[in-house]
């Protein structure tokens, strides 16, 4: 549905309905999009946008960390876990989507948080979710080099890392169009890939092995059990054990699910947002069903949680070694595929790596469009990239060097730590937003329903969410005291206290206020969004009908 700006100045402004230009009563030049030469492109299309949705949703949480929340959680935990924290993320798309849908700017998630909340919390935002990036891309720069490891040692890791961060750089740098491409066939593997797994999986289960055992729900019962006990030997207590060991896939899962959120990123670069985002936040539901809760629950069908190979497998510096996949397939004699996983894995981690420094130097440009970073990061070149922003995001990928010191997996536990607590409090600002977002059209008489897309499950969804999150990123850390590991503890706490002092000092240096309802602007910048929505359809319309064959490519 179009959204009609005049009715909405009306109601904004209550200016009269004969008024020529109700748009001068009510302008705000700071929240409007960028100068032409200083804007991003708009050369995402729809079938890009949604794979990159799913590209940054799946990767090493999945494939790989499942293993470690299965041992401690067993099958049932595992499910329960992941199926819960499934159902938190779509609630947190939902609302993005409704957010994204009705005013998908260039300024990313801080231009809501400083537009329906308070700009000291757009300023935290912004750079909370940019610290964030600045780590798990070179997280995933590591992953992809231990990986590469299991072939060959005869290479130093660091040459592979110079070769994996080169390749990611100019991809970006060669504009948004090559990098969405580039980025839909590799996510386009990935489906292609877990669905083998998946399938994989199924027939193991069912007896379809060198074996020909049916293990059917074997390792749900004793010995194995459907729940882990996780810490017994320092708890000393079976129940708490079995609690903390489901505690403990939640923690996991959230690492696993964040990144689900980047499509809000890339609205100010998508091809008829209002249509092709609220598309793909919709396909979200059926990804998060079929490849996390699906792909978990094969897991703990064709894995027993208290296999000693299982635990060494998610710690082990290997990559196909360290998929429970992988496990899967050696227990029941099945050898051949190991390469061909880890080759999976590595397309995993490199998407991944590939999408997170788009979406580092994208939060970066926004910033700067909104003031709250050095101008110079504003910059774009002629095919719309910001070509400063990307430099320094790709500086930061230096970070990976830190394995040469420390063995690539305790470099890998404190990033995940680190990216774990900066995405859920990504997560966090988005529900909040949403909910000031719904106060304010409420408050100024707008209805939800009138909206280019209305998330379900609202106005109580926002809330379980943010209380659900609050909850398990306050407690993620429970492990780190049993027994005490200092350097754990800072990396899955810190970004708390820096994300209050972002804030905190935003608030003392400008003095900035929470937005009241009745106040935030909801009209600013909509006219000149559809004005260029109308352009794009038209120039769609030019083209004349498609074919069977284009729509059906289109749909994908």
């Amino acid at each position: 549905m179009e959204y009609d700006e005049k009715k909405a100045l009306d109601k904004v402004n209550h200016v009269d309905q004969e008024r020529s230009s109700p748009i001068q009563d009510y302008y705000d030049e700071d929240l409007t999009e960028p100068r032409q030469e200083e804007s991003l492109h708009r050369g995402l299309k729809a079938r890009q946008i949604s794979m990159i949705a799913l590209g940054g949703a799946v990767g090493t949480g999945l494939i790989i960390g499942s293993g470690t929340a299965l041992r401690r959680g067993g099958p049932l935990g595992l499910l329960l876990g992941y199926s819960f924290v499934g159902f938190v993320c779509y609630l947190v798309m939902v609302s993005l989507g409704e957010m994204a849908a009705f005013l998908p700017h260039k300024k990313g998630f801080a231009g809501y948080a400083t537009r329906f909340v308070d700009p000291a919390l757009g300023f935290a935002l912004g750079w909370n979710y940019l610290l964030k990036y600045l780590i798990v891309t070179p997280n995933n720069i590591n992953a992809a080099g231990v990986v590469v490891q299991y072939w060959t040692r005869s290479v130093h890791i660091a040459v592979w890392m110079v070769i994996f961060i080169s390749f990611i750089f100019f991809v970006n740098l060669l504009g948004v169009r090559v990098f969405g491409e580039l980025e839909f066939w590799f996510s386009s593997i990935k489906v292609i890939a877990l669905v083998g797994l998946l399938l994989m999986g199924i027939i193991i289960d069912l007896g379809g092995n060198p074996k020909h055992d049916r293990i059917g729900f074997r390792y749900w019962r004793a010995p194995d059990g459907p729940m882990g006990k996780y810490l017994l030997a320092q708890v000393k207590n079976e129940s708490l054990s079995i609690f903390l060991g489901f505690w403990a896939t939640l923690t996991n899962a959230l690492f696993a699910y964040i990144g689900t959120e980047l499509i809000g990123v890339t609205v100010g670069e998508a091809e008829n947002p209002r249509k092709n985002i609220p598309a793909a936040i919709r396909r979200t539901f059926w990804r998060i069903l079929i490849f996390y809760v699906g792909g978990v629950f094969v897991i703990g069908l064709i894995v027993p949680s208290t296999d000693d190979s299982l635990f060494v497998a998610t710690k082990s510096k290997t990559g196909a070694a360290a998929s429970p996949f992988v496990v899967a397939t050696t227990l029941v004699g099945i050898k051949a595929l190991n390469h061909v996983i880890n080759s999976a894995i590595l397309i995993f981690v490199m998407s991944a790596a590939n999408s997170d420094l788009y979406i580092g130097s994208r939060t970066l440009y926004g910033l700067a469009i909104e003031g709250k970073a050095p101008a110079i990061f504003k910059r774009v070149n002629r095919m719309g990239v910001p070509y400063p922003a990307l430099f320094l995001c790709t500086a930061f990928c230096g970070l990976v060097f830190l394995n040469v010191s420390s063995s690539s997996a305790k470099v890998f536990g404190w990033f995940v730590n680190l990216v774990s607590t900066f995405g859920a409090l990504t997560w966090m600002c988005i529900l909040y937003c949403h909910i000031a977002f719904m106060k304010a059209l409420k408050a100024q008489g707008m209805s939800r329903d009138d909206l280019p897309y209305k998330a379900p499950f609202q106005p109580w969804g926002s809330w379980f969410a943010l209380g659900s999150t609050i909850i398990i990123t306050l407690f993620k850390g429970f492990d780190t005291f049993i027994p005490w590991t200092a350097d754990n503890f800072v990396t899955s706490y810190i970004a708390i206290p820096i994300f209050l002092l972002l804030w905190a000092g935003y608030k003392l240096v400008y003095k900035s206020s929470v937005i009241p309802a009745d106040k935030v602007d909801l009209v600013t910048g909509l006219r000149a969004i559809d004005e260029e929505e109308e352009k794009y359809l038209a120039d769609e319309a030019k083209k004349g009908p498609q074919s069977k064959l284009r729509k059906i490519w289109e749909s994908l």
